[in-house]
């Protein structure tokens, strides 16, 4: 008899209840969350919380209520300490690590967390990492498409400069996941429409794996494997574009490495939320579905929630794909299990092992 297949959500977050919260995150208004639990808030924002499963004990309702064996809580965007004092920064981004490394520990069958290190402030996120990995034994580092340097900069997380981070990630073999965020601070447009969410992040996204791909990341680090977020969903229709232009203007890429030989890379990853099965199929088409794997993006409201709105459910995505033929079964339940478990554990079977057995219980 088959054994049934694991379903494992590689893209979620999770908010902490407002009294595991220190006191210093809201007095300098880095970051809270309401004592009614509706609405996370930082300095001049705030947002509704829009699902009760933003929240531990609901979330693993939730996992349940929808057969979710597993998730991967990465941090919360609003942590990436962009804009904060070094000091505040250092605090903000530990709670939020020993947090997760907390969630991680406590409940190993269901969540298995990332960690957080600002790119602008190298020796402290060296430092950072190593605490992660040896001592809270954290092995998916989380970083932005972007963030802002000591002199208010906003950089690409892959500029030659940020090499060391990925030199120590290679050497601990990490899991590596990129996501966007702070788009409203990084481009002079008026934030309205949520255009920053909804059209912006995915060129986030974008302009990550472009130099990404350019420095050839995925050959000089072999060790790592790199999960773009929303799909990189840019990256995809724009690969024509980037071919062209490194043909037609070899004098602006001395040095860089040709695009297409990132294109299905077994080192890149994206994991599945681009809303709509056209997409879906490109990025298949294009990656390959065994670089696909299953994220979520719960519980936002851009991510795969129950919505009669927006006639969604987690993994609706997966199943049209199944019904239009854009994925056969067996493509179906590598991208729910062995594609998010060889981005975890890479080729290493005995932690692949390990993490099955942590599940399965």
């Amino acid at each position: 008899m088959n054994k049934r297949k694991l379903r494992i959500n590689g893209h979620s977050h999770l908010l902490p209840y407002p009294e595991q919260i220190p006191d210093f995150m809201k007095e300098k208004e880095i970051f809270w969350v309401d004592d009614e639990r509706k609405y996370m808030l930082q300095k001049g924002w705030k947002r509704p919380v829009t699902d009760s499963s933003f929240f531990l004990d609901e979330k693993l309702e939730w996992m349940d209520k929808n057969r979710l064996d597993h998730a991967v809580v990465l941090n919360l965007s609003q942590l990436y300490g962009n804009g904060l004092r070094l000091e505040e920064m250092k605090k903000a981004l530990r709670f939020q690590n020993d947090f997760n490394a907390k969630v991680q520990h406590d409940h190993p069958q269901k969540f298995t967390c990332g960690f957080v290190v600002h790119p602008g402030f190298i020796h402290g996120a060296l430092w950072e990492i190593e605490r992660c990995v040896i001592d809270l034994g954290l092995s998916v580092l989380c970083l932005p498409t972007h963030f802002m340097d000591s002199i208010g900069q906003w950089r690409s997380v892959f500029d030659k400069e940020n090499d060391p981070i990925f030199e120590l990630a290679d050497k601990y073999k990490l899991a590596i996941e990129i996501h966007p965020y702070d788009g409203d601070k990084m481009i002079n447009l008026e934030n309205t429409s949520w255009r920053f969410h909804l059209i912006w992040m995915l060129a986030q996204c974008g302009d990550a794996y472009h130099f990404y791909t350019l420095n050839g990341m995925q050959e000089r680090f072999p060790n790592i494997r790199t999960c773009f977020a929303h799909g990189g969903q840019l990256a995809q229709m724009n690969l024509g574009r980037r071919i062209q232009g490194f043909d037609g203007r070899p004098d602006l890429f001395k040095g860089k490495h040709h695009p297409r030989k990132a294109v299905g890379h077994p080192n890149i990853y994206f994991d599945t939320l681009v809303h709509d099965t056209d997409s879906l199929k490109l990025m298949i088409d294009r990656q390959g579905s065994k670089q696909v794997i299953m994220g979520l993006d719960d519980p936002y409201p851009l991510g795969e929630m129950e919505s009669d709105a927006q006639s969604s459910y987690p993994g609706k995505i997966l199943d049209l794909a199944i019904d239009r033929d854009i994925i056969n079964q067996n493509e179906y339940d590598e991208i729910w299990e062995c594609n998010v478990l060889r981005w975890l554990c890479g080729g290493d079977k005995d932690k692949r092992q390990k993490l099955i057995d942590r599940i399965t219980n």
